[in-house]
């Protein structure tokens, strides 16, 4: 993983010598490997190295210009801030982004138990062995298909020219399994499971073939659905993706950006009728927008 104070001196020196007094850096460090295993034996073994930092320069005339680079050695960070700082001539006279206030207030400090990552054919043995208790779970379930167990060691990274210096490491290990089934004269049918925990030791590989398998199960006595109607319950999941598809409406980014149907003009006008949303979505939205939407919530009883 990236020494987080080196690369804030390296940062710091070749600006002072660039000329460049205000900038920062954000940054992210994965080391990753992942296994997947067919009918008992391994299929796709994989690792990989991955680093970025995004690097930000801000000249005289306060616009800013933005490079990127892979590289986080002295060579790399210098060349992403020369490029940054010709890029700044370019950059936007209005709505200029700036260091944000919280970046060197006080936060308390996050307990870090880094952990020592399994051995390849332990994670190879773990998935053969889970994929097995899966496909045993049901005579109709013949594959796992899609199938993986991966753990991760990902560090994140910011600093900035005013002595800003965050940085956050985690390690995780998840497994996910996607089976299929086949029976005569009924369409295949499939459904999965995800768990992910810390490390392997803790990661829950039982639970997840059980709930793979349950759900496969019950979705093989299908019947068709009469036209109608329905209620449609959202999982957390889904209900945050929809959220997520509008986010464009009150992303205040996205309204000086002109890249959203709102302008800054729309503050305090309604995005959207009363009767579409709910009271909780109105007041995550209410969070999300101030001033809050001028749209009311359902009288009490009534059905979202």
């Amino acid at each position: 993983m990236s020494d987080v104070t080196q690369i804030a001196a390296i940062a710091t020196a070749k600006a002072q010598q660039l000329g460049i007094h205000k900038f920062d850096l954000s940054g992210s460090a994965v080391d990753e490997a992942s296994v997947q295993v067919d009918q008992g034996e391994a299929k796709q073994v994989k690792a990989s190295t991955r680093s970025s930092v995004m690097v930000r320069v801000w000249n005289e005339a306060n616009t800013v210009g933005v490079a990127s680079t892979s590289d986080v050695d002295e060579l790399g960070l210098e060349l992403a801030l020369k490029m940054a700082q010709e890029a700044s001539a370019f950059g936007a006279l209005e709505h200029g982004s700036d260091f944000s206030p919280a970046a060197t207030a006080p936060i308390e400090e996050l307990p870090v138990n880094p952990t020592s990552p399994a051995e390849i054919s332990t994670l190879i043995e773990n998935l053969i062995d889970t994929e097995a208790k899966l496909l045993e779970a049901h005579p109709a379930i013949v594959g796992v298909p899609y199938n993986g167990l991966a753990q991760r060691d990902a560090q994140r990274f910011y600093l900035n020219s005013e002595g800003a210096l965050r940085q956050e490491a985690r390690s995780s290990t998840s497994v996910y399994l996607y089976s299929k089934t086949e029976e005569e004269g009924k369409r295949p049918r499939s459904a999965g499971a995800y768990r992910v925990s810390h490390d392997l030791a803790g990661l829950d590989l039982e639970g997840c073939w059980k709930e793979a398998a349950e759900k496969t199960i019950s979705h093989l006595n299908y019947q068709k659905i009469t036209s109608g109607k329905y209620r449609v319950i959202l999982s957390a999941e889904a209900f945050l993706s929809l959220l997520g598809a509008f986010s464009n409406l009150f992303n205040a980014q996205s309204v000086l950006d002109n890249r959203s149907l709102s302008t800054r003009e729309s503050i305090g006008d309604a995005i959207a009728p009363p009767s579409y949303l709910s009271p909780m979505m109105l007041s995550i939205l209410t969070i999300l927008v101030k001033p809050p939407l001028t749209v009311k919530a359902r009288p009490p009883g009534e059905r979202c």
